[in-house]
């Protein structure tokens, strides 16, 4: 507790640079990957703002600087469009049960770091990491293709009325599921089951058909099978916006490297559409005031969702380990120092915690940033606390301004991540690589991108440790020069 609350102010000047440097940094992508997730820009902001204080101050690296990341809001981003169908589309329904989530991802953080899981961590196998990383950043730019021309599945008229009858089907499913819960006999009392479907407006309905377009829609998959759709409803305004974003973010960096590309795109075109009179989708709103605390999610943090979601949170709660613990490394090379990965773990976890309380998606050390950090001068823990602080400061000070930033400009933001995020180390190497580590690099990768995140991981450390235990048996088998009966015999 002592060192806890001991801060080391000799580097006080760096600190504060590195962690201003890492919080603008910051502020582009925490939007953008606010919006990606589905919860909005604020979600991405308060990720940003509690994650990078409590990783900072209760962390084992440093110079680490933590916030949303582009695999953790991959991940969150299937399982939030996965409640957001389930509750009809409705965010402040399924709001408590994601967060809820999300706090437990959390929580299995802190318990990794306690039980000193943080060390094993590096030996999860390159090909399933590998795999996972290139299948992120295709899912990240896949999806993206539709914001960045303005098209929202969800807006399309004509094809959301393709689910009117669909929904029809499920809305009443659904009142003869509450008729059974009451305990009504649909079949005696077929009155009360009339009564209740005739209040059933034309509004509930198309509602419903929303939801269901949008989860059609969504994902690699559904992008996949909404292309046609696409180009054939361009917004050339939204079009044009998210390709200069592109544009400055790569540009910009043959200038200089010393300011962030991703915050100059986002300042030059947003101000630019704004000034212009630009008629553009604007991001959903950020509220005014200081963020606050979502109690509910503690009602639905119960044994039916730890059981129905646990490997959800698991997912999350080792991909931010690994994420972090990676990061971790990359900080270790260049102050020369030697990170606590238990003790990060726990920073990591209580850091996700507290950002899921508050209505954030989860994070973890984020390379860039903590490299930017170190850089500008950062070594101490106070770096990714002022980070946090920064953010908290700029949601507070211009978080209305900033509801006016154009949603493709944050599409075009991502696009770059997502190519970014893609392994192209492991990509290039697979010619070269064993055949095994080829097949698992592979079936993650597609797995990943086309099915569920969770399964494909699990799968691919299935899959690994099989090959692993036939190579061990195999050398084992060598080792005592066992030999076949039938070859000896003749």
């Amino acid at each position: 507790m002592k060192s806890l609350f001991r801060f080391d102010f000799r580097h006080f000047r760096g600190d504060l640079f590195g962690g201003l440097t890492a919080g603008i940094v910051a502020l582009p992508l925490a939007l953008a990957f606010g919006v990606s997730s589905g919860l909005g820009p604020s979600a991405g902001l308060y990720g940003a703002i509690f994650v990078s204080f409590f990783a900072a101050l209760f962390g084992g690296t440093p110079t680490q600087i933590s916030g949303p990341t582009a695999p953790m809001t991959a991940v969150s981003m299937v399982f939030i469009a996965e409640m957001l169908a389930n509750f009809d589309g409705d965010v402040s329904k399924a709001l408590p049960t994601i967060l809820a989530v999300f706090l437990l991802a959390g929580l299995i953080q802190i318990i990794l770091g306690f039980i000193g899981l943080g060390k094993y961590i590096r030996y999860i196998p390159y090909p399933v990491v590998s795999g996972f990383m290139t299948a992120i950043g295709v899912i990240i730019l896949v999806t993206q293709i539709a914001p960045s021309v303005g098209y929202y599945a969800k807006e399309d008229s004509s094809y959301v009325q393709q689910f009117k009858p669909q929904a029809e089907e499920v809305i009443l499913e659904n009142l003869l599921k509450e008729e059974v819960d009451e305990g009504i006999l649909v079949l005696e009392d077929f009155t009360t089951t009339i009564d209740r479907a005739e209040k059933i407006t034309e509004e509930h309905i198309m509602t419903e058909a929303k939801t269901l377009a949008g989860k059609e829609a969504s994902g690699v998959v559904g992008t996949f099978k909404v292309f046609p759709r696409i180009f054939n409803n361009i917004l050339y305004t939204e079009l044009i916006l998210a390709l200069l974003t592109i544009f400055i973010i790569y540009g910009f960096k043959r200038i200089t490297k010393k300011v962030p590309s991703t915050l100059v795109a986002l300042f030059v075109v947003s101000l630019g559409a704004y000034v212009l009179g630009v008629d553009y989708r604007p991001i959903a709103a950020i509220p005014s005031g200081l963020p606050i605390p979502q109690w509910g999610l503690f009602a639905s943090f119960g044994i039916d969702t730890v059981t129905q979601y646990i490997f959800t949170a698991i997912t999350l709660a080792l991909l931010g380990a690994i994420d972090s613990l990676l990061t971790s490394v990359v900080a270790d090379n260049m102050t020369k120092t030697v990170h606590e990965p238990n003790k990060e773990l726990v920073g990591q976890g209580i850091g996700n915690s507290f950002g899921a309380l508050f209505g954030g998606i989860p994070g973890a050390g984020a390379t860039i940033r903590t490299v930017v950090n170190i850089n500008s001068g950062g070594k101490t823990r106070l770096s990714g606390m002022i980070a946090g602080l920064l953010l908290l400061f700029i949601l507070l000070a211009i978080g209305p301004i900033a509801s006016q930033i154009p949603a493709a400009v944050l599409a075009g933001i991502l696009i770059t991540v997502g190519i970014g995020v893609m392994d192209y180390k492991g990509l290039r190497a697979i010619p070269f690589m064993p055949r095994t580590e080829v097949i698992i690099l592979i079936v993650v990768l597609v797995l990943s991108s086309i099915w569920n995140l969770v399964y494909a991981v699990g799968i691919g450390l299935v899959i690994a440790s099989l090959m692993f235990m036939k190579k061990i048996g195999d050398l084992t088998a060598a080792s005592f020069n066992v030999k076949s009966l039938q070859k000896e015999a003749s």
